[in-house]
C-alpha cells in the first residue's frame, strides 16, 4: 500500500501565498502521476495541478500563472506553490498520486488524508 502524508495549508489573506507538500511512503513499485485536487462546500472536487512521470504538467484555468506544482522523484514527494490566493481558491486541498505498489500490483489512486486551505482577510 502506498501512504500520502500532506502538509501545509491554513489562513492566508487574499493575495497572499501558501505551500503544500505531498509525501508517499510504504510499499512502492512506480509512480505515475502526481498532482493535487480541491473540494470546497456544495461542489465536486477538482483537479487543482498535475506533474506525470515525464515532468509535464497541467493545471487548472482557474491557477494558471498564479500557481507552481513540482515533484521530487527521489523522495516521491510532490509540491503546490501558491500564490496570488483569492478567496475562491478556499478549499480542502487532497494529494493524488497514481501507482503500482508492486510490480503485480494493479495501478491505483490514492489520495491523501486532504489538508484546509482559506483564504480570507
Amino acid at each position: 500500500q502506498v501512504q500520502l502524508v500532506e502538509s501545509g495549508g491554513g489562513l492566508v489573506q487574499p493575495g497572499g501565498s501558501l505551500s503544500l507538500s505531498c509525501a508517499a511512503s510504504g510499499s512502492i513499485f512506480y509512480i505515475g502521476a502526481m498532482g493535487w485536487f480541491r473540494q470546497s462546500p456544495g461542489k465536486e472536487r477538482e483537479l487543482v495541478a498535475r506533474v506525470i512521470s515525464t515532468g509535464g504538467t497541467n493545471y487548472a484555468d482557474s491557477v494558471k500563472g498564479r500557481f507552481a506544482i513540482s515533484r521530487d522523484v527521489a523522495k516521491n514527494a510532490v509540491y503546490l506553490k501558491m500564490n496570488t490566493l483569492k478567496p475562491e481558491d478556499t478549499a480542502v486541498y487532497y494529494c493524488h498520486v497514481v501507482a503500482r505498489a508492486t510490480m503485480r500490483a494493479p495501478v491505483t489512486d490514492y489520495w491523501g488524508q486532504g489538508t484546509q486551505v482559506t483564504v480570507s482577510s
